[in-house]
């Protein structure tokens, strides 16, 4: 996918990565609990794979319920000015500041919720400055109309990290069984976008790295594809498959206005 005629030298003051990572790296030191989400994540994760670049480009963080408050108050501190009527009507579930930069931020509290609700909280301290790597490709997979940039990050997600295995960085196998054997539309939608991806890899090769990485992506969502079909299912996921497509299964999220 090319990159667009403004987009930013990769980490250069201008690479909205740059200020995301010394925001991360602070908040990591002063013992606060503020990670990484989006395609700033997957950068994070995937160091050696060619960027996505956008100037204009938010940051996303996660933290939780717990650590929101003192989030908040740190931030403030540090020059970001806060969206004080929005996170007074909001912020149990998401806050919004500016950083000095003038750069959006976008906190979310405890989960996302878009076209399905993704709690990060279970493996929230697994990685140091982003939330989980099966947590960012999950944030990416429950897209019900994925576009250009969300399948790219899908791709280089399956090609740089290892589906299970006890690397840092490895796909948690057991806790995405666990996220799609609870909801049958959480199932759904992932698989549907697992068996889109050779077609969309067809239809557009720039989604994918021009050199090797070390992990075939489609082979990783294959196994990924087994992993979703093979975990036990309860009988609340069965009566719901029972229905199917005939009732929607997903959310379709709006943009919400700051």
């Amino acid at each position: 996918m090319a990159q667009p005629a403004d987009a930013p030298e990769p980490g250069s003051p201008h690479d909205p990565l740059t200020e995301a990572l010394g925001l991360a790296k602070a908040a990591a030191a002063a013992g606060l609990g503020m990670k990484l989400l989006g395609g700033l994540a997957v950068r994070v994760l995937c160091p050696d794979y060619p960027p996505r670049l956008r100037r204009d480009q938010d940051m996303d963080f996660a933290t939780t319920a717990k650590g929101r408050k003192n989030v908040a108050a740190w931030l403030a501190d540090n020059g970001c000015e806060p969206d004080r009527r929005f996170n007074n009507l909001n912020g149990d579930r998401q806050m919004y500041f500016n950083a000095p930069s003038g750069r959006p931020i976008d906190v979310m509290v405890n989960q996302l919720a878009m076209c399905h609700t993704l709690d990060f909280r279970p493996n929230f301290g697994r990685q140091p400055l982003t939330v989980d790597s099966v947590d960012v490709l999950l944030s990416k997979l429950q897209i019900i109309e994925l576009n250009a940039k969300d399948a790219r990050d899908i791709v280089q997600l399956l090609s740089c990290l290892p589906v299970g295995g006890s690397a840092p960085t490895s796909i948690d196998t057991d806790r995405f069984g666990k996220v799609l054997a609870a909801d049958w539309g959480w199932w759904r939608t992932v698989t549907g976008n697992l068996d889109k991806l050779p077609s969309l890899l067809a239809e557009d090769p720039g989604l994918a790295s021009p050199t090797p990485h070390d992990y075939d992506p489609l082979a990783q969502a294959r196994q990924l594809r087994e992993i979703a079909d093979a975990v036990p299912k309860g009988m609340k996921w069965k009566l719901r498959a029972k229905v199917g497509d005939g009732v929607r299964w997903y959310e379709l999220p709006e943009e919400v206005a700051h």
